[in-house]
């Protein structure tokens, strides 16, 4: 299959995408526009009351953004019509049922929409149980049911997650999930159990405390001990792994692809190198370093940090659609990552911190250029914690006692418990991806990167979504740390 044949069949084709104001749909709607210009219409859906908020909240969070520069450039005078003729936005909300849509818009779109891309998510590691089990499980049913109401549907694409897998060790391959099936030993999931559970407790809550930001670290709490209970690091690949199980059951015949990317960093090439929204994953550790938060933190320098460019996962996305495209029965699932293929190494990805830095001296605001210190990196958590305790634990009970002798003790003793806090909570979120000892399967991607690797438009875009051409040192001191920080300082 050539880069043609992947363009034409988005030719005159309406397409339905969730999530289309994050990270990861925005560059979608932009690839699809800039490829493909022939395309119906693009029916965004989005979190609105009402059209008008939909329409701004898409002006401005979507077409607005500098991802679309190159559109922009292309369609000179012609953009905002352009846009307006290929672009409806749509309000609703895939938490409820119907995705919130008017049954005369359901019966409308029902007859229209030839594809589903199914990319709304909450993607932190500490959301709230109800809010990630609204969005990444049950959402993924509604969606699912608005499909199968598409008479014409001819693809219905699922963005999950590689770390489905959690922690597991070895190879992870492309595989559905057993629906009910945890990740930990004869353990049991019942999805709807697990919505009752939430559903108990915040009543609970709402009667004993009546007090927003409990119920918010409440429920914060409970989703990470439900999601280790049953065998994942975090509330986010528990929820992302029920939505898999949800679509494996409510799918079967519906034509659908199962895309999971690793660690999405910003873009390699397209539509310019290091476009980047939000502090992604690993890169608050950039982030963290260049604000003087990070003395410390527990990894294994030889762990592959599985990172993939966001527009290679678009790239994956497009053709994997492709060639599945009118296919019905078994799922297929590809892993997006680089493991096999390209692996980073924590070592490099920590190195090439340092070379940046090095390269770009911090800077206080009095002027005075400040020294890299080298993170400390410790390999065991036994390590971690005494050096917690040495560090700030002495320090913080020894400030406590002298509080009573002024407010600048108090602020001292406020300024290193925050420090403290944080550094902790970066070890609990983060380790299961620093000590990561699973490697993902890719025979699947194999074959998306046979297909493109040589494939080359003449306007220069391309489908290329093989990590091979990566020089990684490269890419992440003179692209993805820039474009990390940059973005960090914009938008404090």
């Amino acid at each position: 299959m050539d880069a043609a044949a992947v363009i034409g069949c988005f030719r005159d084709r309406s397409i339905l995408i969730t999530g289309s104001t994050g990270f990861l749909g925005k560059m979608l709607v932009e690839k699809i526009l800039r490829v493909q210009p022939d395309v119906r219409k693009l029916y965004l859906l989005v979190r609105a009351p009402d059209a008008a908020s939909a329409e701004h909240r898409v002006l401005t969070e979507v077409v607005a953004t500098k991802l679309f520069d190159v559109l922009r450039t292309k369609h000179g005078a012609d953009f905002n019509s352009f846009i307006k003729n290929k672009i409806y936005p749509l309000p609703g909300d895939i938490t409820k049922e119907t995705c919130a849509l008017r049954n005369s818009m359901v019966e409308q779109i029902s007859k229209e929409i030839h594809v589903i891309v199914s990319v709304a998510a909450t993607t932190s590691f500490y959301e709230r149980y109800d809010v990630a089990l609204a969005s990444n499980t049950l959402g993924v049913a509604h969606v699912c049911d608005l499909a199968k109401k598409c008479a014409n549907l001819k693809m219905f694409l699922h963005v999950s997650t590689a770390f489905v897998a959690g922690a597991q060790e070895g190879l992870l391959v492309e595989k559905p999930f057993d629906v009910g099936k945890a990740l930990k030993k004869d353990y049991d999931l019942d999805i709807q159990s697990e919505k009752k559970l939430v559903e108990s407790v915040k009543s609970k809550l709402r009667i004993q405390f009546s007090n927003d930001k409990i119920e918010k670290r409440k429920m914060k709490k409970l989703g990470l001990k439900r999601a280790r209970h049953f065998g994942w690091p975090n509330v986010y690949s528990l929820t992302k792994a029920m939505g898999e199980m949800l679509l494996g059951s409510l799918g079967q015949d519906l034509p659908a692809v199962i895309v999971r990317p690793s660690i999405i960093s910003s873009t390699f090439q397209e539509p310019m190198p290091g476009w980047t929204e939000g502090t992604r994953t690993m890169d608050m550790l950039y982030v963290a370093y260049n604000d003087q938060k990070l003395s410390c933190f527990i990894a294994d320098r030889n762990v592959i940090v599985d990172v993939i460019p966001g527009d290679m996962v678009i790239n994956a996305l497009m053709v994997a659609m492709a060639i599945h495209w009118d296919t019905h029965g078994k799922q297929a699932i590809y892993h997006v990552t680089i493991g096999h293929r390209n692996p980073l190494l924590f070592s490099t990805f920590l190195e090439s911190g340092y070379e940046y830095f090095r390269s770009n001296p911090r800077v206080t605001k009095d002027g005075r250029i400040v020294k890299d210190r080298r993170v400390k990196v410790f390999k065991k958590y036994t390590f971690f914690r005494l050096y917690m305790i040495l560090r700030y634990n002495l320090a913080l009970e020894t400030l406590h006692v002298m509080s009573v002798f002024g407010h600048s003790v108090s602020q001292h003793y406020d300024k290193l418990k925050r420090g403290y806090n944080f550094l902790i909570l970066v070890a609990k979120l983060y380790a299961p991806y620093a000590f990561f000892k699973g490697c993902f399967d890719d025979t699947n991607m194999r074959n998306l990167w046979a297909i493109t690797s040589t494939d080359q438009l003449k306007d220069g875009s391309t489908f290329d979504c093989d990590p091979a051409c990566i020089d990684w040192g490269s890419y992440l001191i003179n692209t993805h740390i820039p474009a990390a920080l940059t973005y960090a300082r914009n938008n404090n």
